[in-house]
């Protein structure tokens, strides 16, 4: 239940893209059940605020499309391959959620029946009215196109208000801060400055699509307990590209 007490919340429908390495907590592969669990509880306190979330889980932590095609594998396969990872990832947080107590739907671009949904948009939007945490997986349903931009394509179909992007720093820097100390973070910055200077928010296409549709996107720390829930509630630090 939202607390009737507190402000109301900046965004009122969000999508949660965060990577597969993120739910590897400290080790070099697979999932972490403790971090999913973190994470889970993360998502949890935004969705306690009346907050209708959707989420995109990458597949790093399993198989990677392309690295596998570096190694000699075909492009295609490798990237159908990624896609089955993100299932994985999509249910493993499902069942951290429900564990929680919040109803959560898995929803597939490539149809398996047995173990989620296919995407339907309707439907999905529907789930989202009635406060299910919904989470998008296999990505387009097609290969040469990264999760990132899957997320910023269901963003934009969900109607949502902002992308919430998680990653290991709290926000967007001119530089990368763990190789330079002095590098300075942007409070804002825009689409068109991320693609020229390569600032590696997300892929080309993901900025362009959401550019083009004025889907803002919100880069900040997944690291840091509380932190989405902060941003939605007004505080936090983080940078936002728009």
């Amino acid at each position: 239940m939202a607390d009737d007490t507190a402000p109301a919340p900046t965004y009122s429908r969000v999508m949660l893209k965060i990577s597969g390495e993120a739910l590897m907590g400290d080790a070099g592969y697979g999932l972490n059940p403790p971090t999913v669990e973190r994470i889970a509880r993360e998502v949890k306190s935004v969705h306690d605020m009346g907050v209708e979330i959707c989420m995109v889980i990458g597949g790093g932590n399993i198989f990677r499309g392309l690295q596998g095609s570096a190694q000699g594998m075909e492009r295609a396969t490798a990237d159908y391959m990624g896609m089955l990872a993100t299932v994985m990832n999509a249910l493993a947080m499902q069942g951290a959620l429900e564990k929680l107590g919040i109803h959560t739907r898995v929803i597939s671009a490539i149809p398996m029946d047995q173990v989620c949904e296919p995407y339907i948009r309707r439907r999905a939007v529907r789930h989202l009215e009635k406060k299910r945490v919904v989470i998008f997986a296999a990505g387009t349903g097609n290969p040469y196109f990264t999760t990132d931009t899957a997320a910023t394509l269901r963003a934009n179909e969900m109607n949502c208000e902002a992308i919430f992007k998680g990653t290991k720093v709290d926000g967007v820097y001119d530089r990368d801060p763990v190789k330079y100390p002095d590098a300075v973070r942007y409070d804002e910055v825009s689409y068109d400055d991320v693609l020229a200077q390569h600032l590696g928010v997300m892929d080309a296409s993901a900025i362009a699509l959401a550019r083009e549709n004025g889907m803002p996107i919100i880069v900040f720390s997944l690291d840091e307990p509380g932190g989405l829930k902060g941003i939605l509630a007004g505080e936090g630090t983080y940078t936002k590209v728009r």
